[in-house]
């Protein structure tokens, strides 16, 4: 069972951004993808989500073909994160996570017992049990972030599919948002995050795949693709390895 590109070109109407790249992710794996703006990272995400036609190739699930199955059933099979947001409107925190669960029950129906059992379920796992009352647009960036990984959990999907998680986040939350996806791994979910920090994909990803003007340049292990001189190419800047060759800095000047 894999979340899976096959030779896909994607961009939009009038503009090809990348061709002819292969990806997949299985089920308790994550994959990592990095790259610098513009490189196509979030483009090919929403091609995989099916938000945006593929120009050529295909996207799968569990060997069926995207294109052939009803938006409903894409929402019961992979769940998305989108990065954070402070939100329009004051929903409560349970409302936001229980609007998952139209994936199941459709648009304008009424939560039923198990569904709020199910939104609930996902916010003490999350620790965020006690901001479920709280407007969405008055809790932290953070909180935001993990309110976003709950309403997808509440879906119940095989697949997590993540857009630049800790993005705009400060550290402390940055941790708190990466631990979970090793979570999700140890659940049994596939996760496809992006990110621009090469550290976050050496120490929570189980493959790599870096994405540089619509190109797939490098892709594997973490170990093997994150060396210093993949991520100066593809970064186009000065890096070293420290703690072991644990982690990467950039070099300053």
């Amino acid at each position: 069972m894999t979340l899976a590109a096959d030779t896909l070109s994607f961009g939009y109407p009038g503009r090809t951004i990348g061709r002819d790249v292969s990806l997949a992710v299985k089920p308790g794996e994550a994959l990592a993808r990095l790259g610098p703006n513009g490189g196509g990272k979030t483009t090919r995400l929403k091609t995989m989500l099916g938000l945006i036609a593929p120009h050529g190739g295909s996207v799968t699930i569990d060997g069926r073909r995207l294109s052939g199955i009803s938006i409903a059933e894409r929402a019961r099979l992979i769940g998305y994160v989108p990065q954070a947001h402070a939100g329009a409107f004051a929903f409560s925190v349970r409302d936001v996570v229980l609007m998952g669960r139209t994936a199941h029950q459709g648009v304008f129906a009424k939560p039923s017992k198990s569904d709020r059992a199910i939104a609930d379920a996902r916010l003490t796992e999350l620790g965020i049990a006690h901001l479920a009352g709280k407007p969405y647009t008055m809790i932290s960036g953070g909180e935001r972030q993990l309110v976003l990984i709950a309403r997808a959990l509440a879906q119940e999907p095989r697949y997590v599919v993540l857009d630049e998680p800790t993005a705009s986040l400060d550290f402390g939350n940055q941790g708190k948002v990466m631990r979970q996806i090793t979570t999700l791994k140890a659940r049994g979910l596939g996760v496809c995050f992006t990110t621009h920090d090469p550290n976050q994909a050496l120490r929570h990803a189980d493959s790599v795949a870096l994405l540089r003007d619509g190109t797939l340049v490098s892709q594997g292990a973490p170990h093997d693709v994150l060396s210093r001189v993949k991520v100066e190419a593809l970064y186009g800047t000065k890096v070293e390895m420290i703690l072991g060759q644990t982690s990467f800095a950039f070099v300053p000047g």
